[in-house]
């Protein structure tokens, strides 16, 4: 009989939980990415650790370093295990709380108290121990209900911190390629004003030999001037970029000027990046499935809420002893027990139920409508990432090629002008043109380079580390 009753209680434990049962949204998605550009991109699947493929040992390491030092991540890695915790809590309320308690006292009555006794009379010892369980017959699911909830926000979290991972990681080799194209822009600045010293130079010479002009000179000086004065910004914002790359990685500012100092061309960009489908960038993307795990703690909680609309049943016991001495603590006559059922239903309070089940199905409402948004943003922001690249790619083929016209026709202006067939302003000019192509090229490669990191984040391609 009591093995019947036992399997009946867990029949009854098992058999309802109050609220909707969660399922997984349909998340249409397109057909295919690719809209208008299909020569750039293939479905096949998106690489894994997209910075390995630059083949730059020196980014390998950075992103290794963001990785096991970054303080963001070393956040959110805390709050994932804060989850964990609350979830292992959570678990802890589906079996029964059991404590264990003792005591010892020494009590004396007043003469009042106890009128005629003497002072020995009056005095009393007790000694006591027990052990107490209190459980929660999880009947309408409450309970469950509550673990759900926390179980899908750990997930959710875990979520998060894959995603934080795809911030920090693509701001790092983003930021490691702004650097590198802004060191190339200052080798750009400086070989210019190295050609203008020299142009500078042939006219001054030129003057003294009574052949030239003192505005040839100045215009010169003026050129060369012009271009200096963009060194500096360039070194700022080198000196900006590496301080952010030492701060993602974990260590003050100044740590990785040695190391970084020293360029390094751009890396080769791959003319066909792999996107992989739709459906799978929708189960990909970390933000995606962090936006879908609350949305299903939404749901549970609707449950949790519902459930206060049923009694909840409690099962408490006592099993111990008391005696006033020691030596009779464990004696048969101090035995005590104690086993009550409880109920607790709060039934006159239903309208303040029904207002807590209607502002949980307004959060789960809110979390749909945030999911579905989380997919549209996902969509938008892949596309415009590929829209981005694609274009980049063909503005730096047309910049190529006028960075080679640009150098051509500025050889030629100095040939021409040391035979005195051209003055001295066509050599500016071409000067001039050759420094604004080549630093529109640099700058262009940079552009492109961060466009194809901008498209991997956007992809959340290749992210190894999960929490």
């Amino acid at each position: 009989m009591p093995k019947l009753l036992l399997i009946s209680l867990v029949s009854l434990l098992t058999a309802c939980a109050v609220g909707p049962d969660y399922r997984a949204p349909e998340s249409p998605a397109p057909e295919a990415l690719v809209r208008a550009d299909e020569v750039h991109f293939s479905t096949q699947a998106v690489e894994s650790e997209f910075w390995q493929r630059f083949d730059d040992a020196l980014l390998s390491q950075l992103v290794e370093e963001a990785l096991a030092a970054n303080h963001d991540l070393r956040i959110g890695l805390a709050r994932y295990d804060r989850s964990l915790a609350l979830l292992r809590q959570s678990r802890g309320d589906l079996a029964p709380r059991v404590t264990l308690e003792g005591g010892v006292a020494n009590q004396r009555l007043s003469a009042d108290q106890m009128p005629g006794g003497s002072r020995a009379d009056r005095d009393s010892d007790s000694i006591d121990a027990s052990v107490a369980a209190f459980w929660e017959l999880d009947f309408f699911g409450r309970v469950r209900r509550s673990v759900e909830a926390q179980r899908a926000e750990a997930e959710a979290t875990a979520a998060d911190l894959s995603a934080l991972q795809v911030v920090v990681i693509g701001e790092l080799v983003d930021t490691y390629f702004r650097l590198r194209g802004l060191q190339e822009q200052l080798r750009v600045a400086q070989a210019n004003a190295d050609n203008q010293r020299e142009s500078l130079a042939l006219v001054e010479a030129r003057l003294e030999a009574g052949r030239g002009t003192e505005f040839d000179s100045v215009r010169a000086r003026a050129q060369l001037q012009s271009t200096l004065s963009r060194i500096p910004a360039l070194e700022g914002e080198i000196a900006a970029a590496t301080h952010r790359i030492a701060v993602l990685t974990g260590q003050e500012p100044g740590a990785l000027v040695a190391m970084l100092a020293g360029p390094a061309a751009l890396p080769l960009l791959p003319t066909r990046v792999a996107t992989g489908l739709p459906g799978e960038l929708l189960r990909r993307r970390p933000d995606i499935a962090a936006a879908e795990r609350r949305l299903q703690a939404a749901s549970a909680r609707i449950g949790v809420a519902t459930a206060d609309l049923y009694p909840r049943f409690t099962v408490s016991g006592l099993l111990g002893t008391q005696a006033a001495s020691t030596g009779d603590l464990f004696g048969r006559d101090s035995e005590t027990r104690l086993i009550a059922l409880g109920i607790d239903w709060s039934f006159l309070d239903s309208g303040r139920v029904r207002a807590r089940m209607a502002a949980a199905d307004a959060d789960a409402e809110a979390n749909l409508a945030r999911y579905e948004q989380t997919i549209l943003v996902a969509l938008e922001e892949t596309e415009t990432a590929m829209a981005r690249y694609a274009q980049a790619l063909r503005e730096r083929e047309h910049l190529m090629d006028a960075a080679e016209a640009s150098a051509e026709a500025a050889r030629q202006a100095r040939v021409r002008f040391e035979v005195g067939v051209i003055d001295f302003l066509e050599v500016i000019d071409a000067e001039r043109s050759l420094l604004e192509a080549e630093d529109s090229l640099a700058r262009s490669h940079t552009r492109s380079a961060t466009a194809l990191v901008g498209l991997y984040r956007a992809l959340a391609g290749g992210w190894p580390r999960h929490a």
